[in-house]
């Protein structure tokens, strides 16, 4: 795993150094240092490749003459504009991804300083390491390797140098990308290894950190008439619980709740899902990974909040146990459901999540984060996650938040006109709707006869949660998509300010 570290110390004259050049072939202090001592290098090596002046170039040069340096890099941050957080972070993965395909094992990034990015050098070093640390996670536990091995050559450590380590914004990073690392390391595990249990044992973990952690099992959730959770859960041999986690950094009336489906394996259960590709839904506790990942980065850094998460763990199995279609349930509202389709469990888990949480907890707000419908993946495919929601507030700080972080969402509609797509002939409510048609917004209407009063968002994240490509800040794999949106959306809105 990729360790990344603000040091302050002198600029190194051995091994690998990245230094870092701006718009229109401005140079950092060190870049310009290191171009004095080699007679132009720096300048030429800009010069020389096409497009090597432009945002997110990354040059490598072995050797360079007039040095002791194994390799010198040029990390251009070329826009005219000034850069954004998520710019200078994506800029970070893009480096460790060149670095990376360089085979070096260590580098150090020189500072900023001299150059107009919008930022001062602390914030583009801790933004450089966090997206660098973001892109560089890897989940290889179960790999076996040899010294001729491609992948054996890995970029173990990456050093940025700033005149104070430790400043605030580097703290709230670093915890943030340790719960991120966390949580996908949660999504990647195969459900043989991450069963309902022992995702609720790694909730329990969080109580070092100062977490309340309650883990609901099977009996005291049939006690409290979660029979939709558990419906969902009982053809599986593995037990289901509900984990309640509460990080009470602040005194708040009423906290703000994150509610997380935690579907350890789906199978569909009856209604079967095809078996190509069927090997991905270990990542269909997506969303309680997210739960999980914020309430841990939350902590991490004592974030002045009072937040609640509550996730629902089980798995959707085939069994002689398992719940038919055509079965009715009565959740712990009282609502009763029909059951056309047994792999739509997710708005079942939630169902009663929703309902216990607003009841127990009087939030508020709350926001639920599911893997619900392979139909909002056909709307959105994976550039967005579907958000529905019954306050205009709480969706306009999610959308905002979104596009700060770079998990970006896109709202679609809840109404009465699809409220009736999921009205049942034998029951209060069924859990599909009509086919094919707006089948995101169904399961969204279904859940919000869950939420009342409460303002209430539904992240849609079934085309977020994993990549089956790299992207600019997660390799494929679980992505942990929504922690670090709710991480920002409560630094913006929801933390205590300081000496408040």
């Amino acid at each position: 795993m990729l360790e990344t570290a603000l040091v302050s110390r002198p600029m190194p004259t051995t091994g690998a150094l990245v230094v870092l050049a701006g718009h229109g072939g401005a140079l950092s202090e060190a870049a310009a240092r290191l171009d004095r001592q080699t007679g132009g290098l720096v300048a030429r090596l800009l010069a020389a490749e096409p497009g090597g002046g432009k945002h997110g170039r990354v040059l490598h040069l072995p050797y360079p003459a007039g040095t002791d340096l194994d390799a010198l890099v040029v990390l251009v941050a070329g826009k005219a504009e000034p850069l954004s957080g998520l710019d200078l972070e994506e800029l970070g993965g893009t480096l460790v991804e060149r670095l990376r395909q360089l085979r070096l094992r260590e580098a150090v990034v020189a500072s900023s300083a001299g150059l107009d990015l919008g930022h001062a050098p602390a914030e583009v070093a801790a933004r450089l390491a966090h997206g660098g640390s973001l892109r560089g996670y890897a989940f290889d536990k179960y790999k076996s390797t040899s010294p001729d091995d491609d992948d054996t050559v890995r970029l173990a450590r990456l050093e940025l140098l700033v005149d104070e380590p430790g400043n605030p914004l580097a703290t709230r990073l670093a915890a943030l990308g340790e719960a991120v690392r966390a949580a996908r390391d949660l999504m990647n595990e195969p459900a043989n290894v991450l069963t309902p249990r022992a995702f609720a044992d790694a909730c329990q973990g969080l109580a070092e950190l100062g977490v309340e952690v309650e883990i609901l099992d099977p009996g005291e959730m049939a006690r409290l008439g979660m029979r939709a959770v558990l419906a969902v859960g009982q053809g599986s041999a593995e037990p289901s619980y509900v984990v309640v986690m509460r990080w009470k950094g602040a005194e708040a009336e009423q906290p703000l709740a994150l509610v997380g489906k935690g579907v350890c394996f789906d199978s569909g259960g009856i209604s079967i899902k095809p078996a190509g590709g069927m090997e991905d839904m270990k990542f269909d506790m997506g969303g309680a990974a997210a739960v999980y990942g914020a309430i841990r980065a939350l902590a991490s850094r004592k974030a002045a909040v009072d937040v609640v998460g509550v996730v629902g763990l089980t798995e959707n199995m085939v069994s002689g146990n398992a719940q038919r279609p055509g079965d009715v349930i009565r959740s712990m509202a009282g609502i009763t459901i029909e059951v056309v389709n047994t792999d739509a469990e997710g708005r079942l888990v939630l169902a009663d999540l929703l309902w216990y949480t607003k009841e127990r907890f009087k939030p508020s707000a709350m926001i639920d984060l599911a893997t619900l419908t392979g139909a909002c993946v056909v709307a959105l495919g994976h550039e967005n996650a579907g958000l529905f929601a019954n306050d205009e507030e709480l969706a306009a700080r999610l959308t905002a938040a979104g596009e700060a972080v770079g998990e970006t969402v896109w709202r679609l509609p809840l109404g009465k006109g699809y409220a009736k797509h999921i009205k049942s002939d034998i029951a209060d409510i069924k859990n599909v709707g009509r086919a094919r048609e707006a089948g995101a917004s169904a399961g969204a209407v279904f859940l919000e006869r869950f939420v009342g009063e409460v303002p209430w968002a539904h992240l849609d994240i079934a085309g977020t949660a994993w990549s089956s490509r790299d992207l600019p800040l997660s390799p494929k794999g679980g992505t942990a998509f929504g922690l670090r949106l709710l991480e920002r959306l409560v630094a913006d809105h929801y933390e205590v300010p300081s000496g408040a």
